[in-house]
């Protein structure tokens, strides 16, 4: 059962990354990624940065424990980073999640999440489940700004 779970969390993970990347390059300038309108608050940069911060640093920090040290200020405060860098930072994080799933054992998803996010304890499989979740809720935005953007 386990086994399952980690496969299609996988295949959800690549799938969601994917379309993020797919959305990047659908942007039609550098400066359209970083463009805010209206009451957006998050450009579809500042929401990738974002995106790959928060999965590399509850998957492969907490999880895996690959040294990755967040930046979240960063993630909110950046600006006009060239496409392609966000689009390596996609490919680094794809990479990180896919690892880190492939070395988890059965014990650890059943287990509590190393971090208490929310104060109280979860367990692994419940916090990797919100974080899919996590990632198609802000991909949705992403994919409104650009959607905004260039009407």
């Amino acid at each position: 059962m386990q086994e399952d779970f980690i496969a299609s969390l996988t295949t959800l993970f690549d799938r969601e990354l994917t379309q993020l990347e797919k959305e990047i390059n659908l942007y039609p300038d550098e400066e359209s990624v970083w463009r805010l309108a209206g009451d957006i608050k998050n450009s579809g940069g500042t929401l990738c940065l974002h995106l790959c911060g928060n999965l590399q640093h509850f998957l492969g920090a907490v999880l895996n424990k690959n040294g990755y040290v967040r930046n979240r200020e960063h993630e909110f405060a950046a600006r006009l980073i060239p496409r392609h860098q966000l689009l390596d930072e996609i490919l680094k994080t794809k990479e990180v999640v896919k690892h880190t799933l492939q070395e988890l054992d059965p014990e650890t998803l059943e287990s509590e999440y190393p971090v208490q996010v929310w104060g109280y304890p979860v367990t692994t499989i419940f916090f990797l489940i919100h974080l899919a979740g996590h990632l198609n809720y802000h991909l949705g935005q992403v994919n409104y700004h650009r959607r905004m953007i260039t009407a």
